[in-house]
């Protein structure tokens, strides 16, 4: 879905749609009041108090990584967003694809092994029976079937959190207060342009981080390029790609997790031959292309550059040896 227009402000409409968040918020709360499984090995949860992209995958696989340089057996869980996978499955990169475990599942499985479950704490029993001795959530904050043993609060600084308001007036999943209370610091991702932060409770650490390309931008970097992308925030990806001295002649936004047409396809390849511009996209977006039309794009990579990467350390260091 692409995320209402209303959703960044308050007005008339969020004012008239409040008494249906306060219903949204409270089932949330009775939801998550309720005790999940706890698992013999450390549970890592990257979630967010909002509804669409934060940069959630973008942590965990951050934090897959460096539990896999420390010699630690992670596995992911995720819920698959748009896939249609059974009750739980282990991802095959060369059976599955991002109809049957979402694209998602597919970025985390090429770092770690990595498990959809609707039931975390069933997907959580999977991995563990497979050798995983730590487990990192890609979402599933507000997912009560699974207890966590830290939480992260992901926050897009570029959005922060909306109007404030729940799902439907605004796109909060519960409130940040609430949120906040069951994580272990919050991780700002971009500038915080909209004092986020200052809603958060003081006690809660800031981790601040900024998204950066991936090591093939040196070959983009002074060049032209058309740019698409159907990811949750889309124009963090064409930012990035401006900032890092990539010239955009087009930019192309679709919705979170959008399967492209052929029809679209051929478009975007048109375009970028018009503009004599290589066509570029999302590893997550490029997780949705079939083979041939992957061929056809170039994939530019994002990773996290932290402003304190020892405080994250020190916060890890403390889970797992």
């Amino acid at each position: 879905m692409r995320a209402p227009g209303f959703w960044a402000r308050d007005g008339v409409l969020p004012r008239l749609l409040s008494p249906l968040g306060a219903l949204y918020a409270a089932a949330t709360a009775r939801r998550v009041a309720r005790p999940g499984w706890r698992a013999p090995v450390p549970v890592i949860c990257c979630g967010n108090a909002t509804a669409g992209g934060a940069g959630k995958t973008t942590l965990a696989l951050d934090l897959g990584q460096r539990l896999r340089a420390r010699g630690v057996a992670v596995a992911f869980l995720t819920r698959g967003y748009g896939g249609r996978a059974g009750r739980v499955v282990r991802v095959d990169p060369a059976r599955h694809d991002a109809a049957m475990v979402g694209d998602e599942a597919l970025l985390l499985a090429d770092v770690a092994p990595t498990y959809v479950a609707t039931d975390r704490a069933a997907g959580a029993r999977a991995a563990i029976a497979d050798g995983a001795t730590a487990l990192v959530m890609d979402d599933g904050l507000q997912n009560p079937t699974l207890h966590k043993d830290v939480s992260f609060l992901v926050i897009d600084g570029a959005a922060g959190f909306g109007n404030g308001r729940a799902i439907p007036a605004g796109p909060l999943r519960e409130p940040v207060a609430a949120a906040a209370a069951r994580c272990r610091a919050a991780v700002l991702i971009g500038p915080d342009r909209h004092g986020a932060t200052a809603t958060l409770p003081p006690r809660l650490p800031v981790l601040a981080a900024s998204l950066q390309p991936g090591p093939e931008i040196a070959a983009f970097v002074g060049r032209r390029a058309v740019a698409f992308a159907g990811i949750g925030r889309p124009e963090k990806f064409f930012t990035m790609l401006e900032s890092a001295g990539v010239t955009l002649a087009a930019r192309f936004a679709f919705p979170d997790h959008h399967r492209f047409s052929a029809a679209e396809l051929s478009a975007l390849v048109a375009t970028s031959a018009e503009h004599g511009a290589m066509l570029v996209t999302t590893p997550k977006d490029a997780a949705r292309l079939a083979p041939a039309d992957r061929a056809r794009v170039s994939v530019i990579g994002v990773r996290l550059a932290w402003a304190d990467e020892a405080a994250l350390e020190a916060l890890l260091a403390g889970l797992v040896p």
